[in-house]
Formats: C-alpha cells, structure tokens, sequence
C-alpha cells in the first residue's frame, strides 16, 4: 500500500526533521505557558484570599448588634446595610444562613455603593458552603465567579464573605491570550528557520543523493563502462555522519568500477576469442565442405554406408558453418563495429523474406499485408534480411504443418512496425523472457528438426538494437507475435501523405512473386 501524504511512513527526512523540531517546541511553549499560567493564578488568589481574610475581619468585628431578621427567599425586611461595615470594597458580596435560608448582597460599583440582593437562584449555591475555608463559587454569568469565605456567628448564623475573582479572571484571559501568541508565533518562526537549517544541514545528502542518481542513469549492464561519478570531497569527510556515507558511496563506486572493468576485460577476452576462432574455423569448414562436396560426386562408388557418412558429414558442415557465422556477427556486433547504413525498402525486403519462407516452408498458409508504398529506413539490408528471415525461420521450424504465418508492416508514427505472428503452439511462458538469449532453445513443446543452435533470434535482438530499434515476443497457445520497430528514414518522416512511385511495382511484384511461390501467397 502506497504510504499517502499526511502518513509520516511517506515523509521526508526533511519533513521529519522540520516537524519534530516544530513539535518539540510547541510542547516546550506549552508546558511553560501552563507553568506560568498556574503561578500566577497561584499568585493572585493569595492575594485575593488576603484581601478576603481582612474582610472577614471586618464583617467579625460587627458582629453583636441586631443584623435584623432573615426570613425566606424574596423577604424583604433586611436591607442588608448592617453586613457592609466601613472599608468593604465595591463589588464585595456579604451575606447570612439562618435556620435553612440565605440571604445575600452585593455592594455595587456605583459612585455612591449600595447592597443588592442576589436572587434566590444565585444564592442557592451559598447555601452549604463548609466553613472556616475560602471557597470558589460561580454565582451566574452576570455576578460571576467570587472567592467566598464563611464565619459561624455567637448565635448560630453563618456570616458569608466573598470578593470578586473577575480581576483575576481577566487577567489569566490576556496571559492565556499572550501565551497563545507567544506560542504560535514561536512555532512559526522556529518552523521556517528549523526547516531552513535543516537543509542546510542535509545539503550533503542532497548532493550524495544527486551523485548516485546520475551513477543509476549509467547503462552499466554491457560495454566499457566510464564510472567517474564520485561525491565530493567536503561531503565525504568521515568524521561526520553525512561524510561517512559519502566516503561509503565512493568505497562502492570504486569496487564497482574495478568489478565493471574486470567484467570488461573477460568480455573483450571472449568476444576477441569468439571472433578469432570463428574466423579460423571458416577455413577447415570450407575445406570439409569442398572433400564431401567431392565425395558426393564418387556417390555411385562409394558403399551405401559411407555414401551415407559423407551425406552427414556436408550436412553437419554446412550446419556448422552457419553456426559459425552467427557467432562471427554477433561477436563483431558486441565490439561495436558500425553496420551498413543506407537507405532500403522495407516493405520490398519484408516481401522477399515472405517469399523465400513460403518456398522454405509451402506446408504453412503465408499472410502478408503491407503498405501500398515504400516504408524507408536506415539500415544494413543484409542484416535486416536476416532479421525477419530469422523470425519466419523460427515461426516455420517451431510450428506443425497447417499453420497461419500471418506478416503486417505498417508506418506507426515515426517508427516501422512489422509483426510476424502464428497460431502456433505457443512459447512456454518460463521461456518468452530469454527466448533473445544465446543458445537458449525451446522446450519439447516445439520441434527441433531442424537442429536450432539458439542464435536466431539473439541475431534479432542484436541487429534490430544496432539499428536503434526494439523487438519484442508476446505469446499464449494459439498465438505467438514477435514484434520489431525501426526508426523511418528522415526522408521519409519528410514525406508525410505521399506515395512513393515505387510503391505501385511493389504490390505488383509482390502479388507476381505470390502466384510464382508454391502454394499461392495470400495477401491480406
């Protein structure tokens, strides 16, 4: 499963870096902010709590006189006067309980102070207050939060004081608020400049990481390999931890080159050793061709069984010398050596491989559809003959009588495309990627009368690639396509919609040709 954005699994190294950074800090801000916040609310509600105990002194030393009758909720026979001695501070809240009920006033703010009573409702959460400790009691949204403290009185009643926590409130509100802003400000700030060190500091990586994808672009699979790619100096001192991982990148760089070079030598070693000894054996092969040629000439004096010997033996020769010219061609195509480059007729040379296979092969049904015009590209005519005799070679040998080799070449863009496909057997689907290897050769499941020596299509795959084309094979029971594509010639890329004057003797020497071949061609 694809890690998506927001999943950390598919982050940066920078990201995680920049996130934790920014993470721990808003953590850090966090954490002082509420330290800060609880001492100072510590600090203010001590100093409320003073406040608080010296007017319940005052509200103490009036006690003795008539405070006045305290009937139920709503009782308007107290006025409250008595329980704001002189010194109370505006918004103080003073108050009774006797027998059950509470009465509760509040000195307003006014330029001239005066007590006014709270509602039952605001004064039921006085009610059960414990006494002799300071209390924090919302009394409602428009009174507030107070800090109540409770006295028992000489005859039984308990005095209630409280002040105002509303100072306090707004001020824990503005700190809480500063924080706030202290904090996101310092997460942005230590953000963009975390993530600006970060880079700065994973620069190295960077460039390590620049220098191995130019390393992975290298076609390092065959050929004399150049590997100079290495990271810089500054970026492989081991003495840091970014260093130690350039200094390990070029140790591998080094070893891979000297490992390239070594592969490189054999490869030259073997190719030259190919080359030569293919050539060498060219020379006895004629020799041997040319005595058994003789001997089959004597046929008539020679006995049955060394009639026979000599019939093997130019069989087995001319096998060979095949064999040994493949093997000639391939290893000159591995050194590199420039093929023939001129401009051809592909559709002309497609039709006389077609008819050359019919001739080869009349017990299989021929199809062939191609342009009325000349498809022209750039090639060696020689080679790219063999290249389509050798798939038709390998689709004649490898399936039964009866079957429909069917040919098409088209223009497909700036590309020759030609398909050779058959209804065959089919290639066993452990075998179809290495089917262009050397000498890899098909199971039982296709004949090997002809004695196949594995070459053919490697020849495919090595000529089509010297003429910067692409060949590949797709095949089921019942269907085997191999298809090859060829750059068109530039003079033909120029001549976009017209048809070429030879296009027309094409098709008329192709449909000549398919009444002369045994069997009748048949064009799609």
């Amino acid at each position: 499963m694809t890690p998506t954005w927001w999943s950390p699994a598919g982050w940066t190294l920078r990201r995680r870096m920049a996130i934790t950074v920014a993470g721990l800090i808003s953590v850090v801000c966090l954490l002082l902010a509420a330290v800060s916040t609880l001492a100072v609310r510590s600090f203010l509600l001590a100093r409320v709590d003073s406040d608080l105990g010296a007017a319940v002194g005052r509200t103490a030393g009036a006690v003795g006189g008539d405070r006045g009758p305290v009937g139920p909720p709503g009782d308007q026979g107290d006025n409250g006067h008595f329980y704001f001695p002189p010194g109370q501070a505006a918004g103080t809240l003073a108050g009774v309980t006797r027998q059950g009920h509470t009465v509760a006033y509040v000195l307003s703010e006014d330029t001239s102070p005066r007590p006014e009573r709270l509602d039952p409702e605001d004064t039921s959460a006085l009610a059960s207050l414990p006494t002799g400790v300071h209390t924090t009691v919302d009394l409602g949204h428009e009174e507030g939060r107070y800090r109540v403290a409770t006295t028992q009185a000489p005859d039984g009643d308990v005095l209630l004081t409280g002040l105002p926590l509303s100072e306090i409130d707004a001020t824990l509100n503005r700190l809480l608020g500063f924080e706030a802003g202290l904090t996101l400000a310092a997460v942005l700030l230590t953000s963009a400049a975390g993530s600006l060190l970060v880079r700065r500091i994973l620069a190295p990586l960077d460039r390590v990481a620049v220098t191995a994808s130019r390393v992975a672009g290298l076609p390092l699979d065959s050929g004399e390999v150049e590997l100079a790619e290495r990271v810089p100096p500054a970026d492989a001192d081991p003495r840091t931890e970014t260093g130690q991982l350039g200094a390990a990148f070029n140790a591998m760089l080094d070893n891979v080159a000297s490992a390239l070079a070594a592969r490189q030598r054999s490869e030259s070693r073997v190719r030259q050793f190919v080359a030569d000894a293919s050539h060498e054996l060219r020379t006895p092969l004629t020799a041997i061709r040319g005595y058994a040629e003789l001997n089959r000439r004597a046929e008539a004096q020679l006995s049955p069984d060394l009639a026979y010997a000599a019939e093997r033996i130019e069989s087995e020769t001319l096998r060979m010398s095949v064999l040994v010219d493949d093997l000639l061609l391939l290893a000159r195509l591995d050194s590199g050596r420039p093929l023939e480059r001129k401009e051809l007729d592909l559709t002309r040379l497609v039709v006389d491989a077609v008819n050359d296979a019919q001739v080869a092969g009349p017990g299989r049904s021929w199809r062939l559809d191609v342009p009325a015009s000349a498809l022209v590209v750039l090639g060696d005519p020689a080679r790219l003959h063999q290249v389509v005799a050798n798939v038709l070679t390998n689709a004649r040998v490898h399936t039964p009588q009866g079957t429909v080799v069917t040919t098409r070449l088209a223009a497909d863009g700036d590309v020759a495309k030609l398909e050779i496909s058959d209804n065959g057997p089919g290639i066993d689907a452990d075998l179809q990627p290495h089917v262009f290897e050397r000498f890899t050769r098909a199971d039982s499941s296709r004949s090997r009368a002809a004695g196949s020596t594995g070459l053919g299509l490697s020849i495919v795959s090595a000529v089509v690639s010297a003429h910067a084309g692409d060949v590949s094979v797709q095949s089921s029971p019942g269907r085997t396509c191999v298809t090859i594509t060829l750059p068109l010639a530039p003079t033909e890329l120029a001549a976009v919609g017209g048809e070429r004057e030879c296009g027309d003797a094409v098709s008329a020497e192709m449909h000549d040709n398919a009444d002369a071949s045994r069997g009748g061609l048949e064009r799609l």
